[in-house]
């Protein structure tokens, strides 16, 4: 399997996706992990702002749960266990992987008959149970079935005879004989987006967290298949900034290689207008890879005006101060919209990965008194949070099966078949570039 997703984000490749600073602090100098001078040493008791848990040490939370004789939690059992049915039903529902081996579902059952017994007259509590355990089996096998059917990875061209060309294959396509409308490009990438991360849950985010901990005591990650959902989106934007690095570096005559940086760009910029970050970056990423950006001529006849645009939109300076700031504005106008074509929300998923990541790692999960630290927590689930309500929205255009055929399975080049079209396109201009051509064309023929 691929490198986990949480090491990966942090060492991406510079030109596949632009490296951001250490995340400086999202929470503020009040979730610092510092205590605040008037908490004391220790605090038996949980402590609460503005009605929210803020921190409290783990004997007091439990403390609170537990019925005794001088305390019990709710004075009437029924409605007791009405909020335990609630509990496990949300749990269920969020996390149902930690109900997949035997010994879980088994004990889930346990609580569930003693539960029944409360309400043996009329039989409601059972059957909200039935229908609780009948959702979380039909949750496990669909995930079951989605692992089953891995997705079929692309292999990289390297074939000299596709690369060593002098003149293009009359049968070759190119994007543009498949979709020449920029706005309906962006909306099949969307589709693709929206159908990836409708794959991804809270529990595939939380193992970032539970292998960041795994490392941390030296053991090893139990079940790496819960990443697989992650990886899986994580390697559609490679492709995906591959993908466009390929389609313009084969393109042989200069005119229609430029007409193919426009139009790409003009792919990015409806993208952005959607809201669909995630495609804009890994095309901007794409065209920013070294086999792309070194065609000086090509670019030379390009309006660039557009792209710089975009690139300031994705400045990594500030911790790409001037992105979050862009995703604050769609995510506003997600929470106000009418129609689910204005509700999109589909963030840069590596940056996205980066944010949990840090906010995990510098962020203690104890304050220095030993109490835990709930707003660490709050923030993880505030944004774990609103990419649950992005990723619950319905793909208001429809699927062009061509389209996204051509998007999923047209061959790319790897990165040195890249540089040999690049060269081929441009002839090297330095000592250096004719030795790495030297060098490449001769290991492909080698190969080959």
């Amino acid at each position: 399997m691929a490198e986990p997703l949480c090491n990966a984000a942090v060492k991406k490749c510079k030109e596949t996706m632009p490296q951001t600073p250490i995340f400086s602090s999202m929470l503020g100098s009040s979730c610092s992990g510092q205590v605040q001078p008037d908490m004391g040493d220790r605090c038996v008791d949980p402590v609460y702002q503005d009605g929210n848990l803020v921190s409290g040490s783990l004997e007091a939370l439990i403390e609170r749960l537990v019925p005794t004789m001088d305390y019990y939690p709710d004075a009437k059992l029924k409605s007791f266990a009405a909020k335990i049915i609630q509990l496990l039903k949300e749990w269920t529902e969020t996390f149902p992987y930690d109900f997949q081996d035997e010994k879980s579902m088994k004990e889930l059952k346990e609580i569930a008959h003693r539960i029944t017994q409360c309400d043996e007259e009329n039989g409601t509590v059972k059957k909200i149970i039935s229908q609780m355990t009948q959702n979380l089996l039909m949750a496990l096998s669909a995930r079951s079935q989605y692992q089953e059917i891995r997705e079929k990875f692309r292999q990289p061209v390297t074939d000299k005879g596709t690369i060593l060309k002098t003149k293009p294959q009359s049968t070759q396509k190119d994007i543009l004989s498949v979709c020449c409308d920029p706005l309906i490009l962006a909306q099949q990438l969307t589709y693709i987006e929206l159908e990836r991360v409708s794959n991804i849950y809270p529990e595939d985010l939380m193992q970032i967290v539970s292998h960041m901990d795994s490392l941390d005591n030296h053991k090893c990650r139990g079940d790496v298949t819960k990443t697989y959902n992650l990886e899986a989106y994580d390697n559609w934007f490679n492709c995906l900034s591959m993908l466009v690095a390929t389609e313009i570096c084969r393109v042989v005559k200069k005119k229609q290689r430029t007409r193919m940086v426009e139009f790409f760009i003009d792919v990015a910029r409806e993208c952005f207008n959607i809201g669909n970050f995630n495609s804009m970056m890994a095309i901007i990423s794409g065209m920013n890879l070294s086999p792309v950006a070194r065609l000086k001529k090509t670019w030379s006849k390009v309006k660039t005006a557009k792209f710089d645009v975009l690139e300031h939109h994705m400045d990594p300076s500030s911790n790409f101060c001037n992105y979050r700031t862009a995703l604050q504005g769609a995510a506003q106008r997600s929470q106000t919209a009418n129609s689910n074509r204005e509700k999109i929300v589909i963030p840069v998923f590596n940056l996205f990965i980066k944010d949990i990541y840090f906010l995990h790692k510098i962020h203690t999960n104890r304050l220095p008194n030993g109490q835990i630290n709930f707003k660490k927590f709050w923030e993880i689930s505030r944004q774990i949070h609103d990419f649950l309500t992005w990723k619950q929205v319905e793909c208001p255009f429809e699927k062009d099966k061509k389209i996204q055929s051509y998007l999923l399975t047209a061959p790319i080049y790897s990165e040195e078949a890249l540089f040999i079209a690049s060269f081929e396109s441009e002839g090297p201009e330095n000592h250096m570039e004719k030795d790495s051509w030297k060098t490449l064309r001769t290991t492909l023929l080698n190969r080959a």
